[in-house]
């Protein structure tokens, strides 16, 4: 019962990304100024996806060498963090937008936090695969 109510949940949420529209049923407009500031947000965390699928891709191309299945984890290590970047843009957009428009406190999020986490390790990895010569 509880795996279905989250699901259920999960699948209004997804289905307001392809309809903000509805956002607009709830509450009360916020300042636009802040709407703005939203979506300035949201186009920042889509360019750090992008940039991380360019990295991954890049890791990919200049990076032969390197032994193929480390070359490989790492480029799907990044390719998947973009992936899972932009998803999550769209996901923190509309809760903050639904937070706005209900007069609510904004969504906390760990994300960023995990994310620069993981970019970190992944980047230490790269460095000591590429000193320590990982190739084929």
């Amino acid at each position: 019962m509880i795996l279905t109510d989250g699901l259920r949940s999960i699948g209004a949420g997804v289905r307001l990304w392809f309809s903000p529209a509805r956002v607009r049923e709830e509450g009360t407009t916020p300042d636009y100024r802040f709407s703005l500031a939203n979506e300035r947000t949201f186009l920042a965390w889509l360019r750090t996806g992008l940039a991380l699928v360019g990295g991954g891709f890049a890791v990919d191309q200049f990076l032969p060498r390197l032994h193929e299945v480390v070359r490989v984890t790492f480029t799907v290590a990044l390719l998947l963090s973009g992936a899972v970047c932009a998803l999550r843009a769209v996901n923190h957009w509309m809760r903050c937008e639904r937070a706005m428009r209900r007069g609510e406190d904004l969504p906390v999020s760990r994300f960023p936090s995990v994310l620069a986490l993981g970019i970190g390790v992944l980047a230490v990895a790269m460095v000591v695969a590429v000193l320590l010569g990982w190739t084929d």
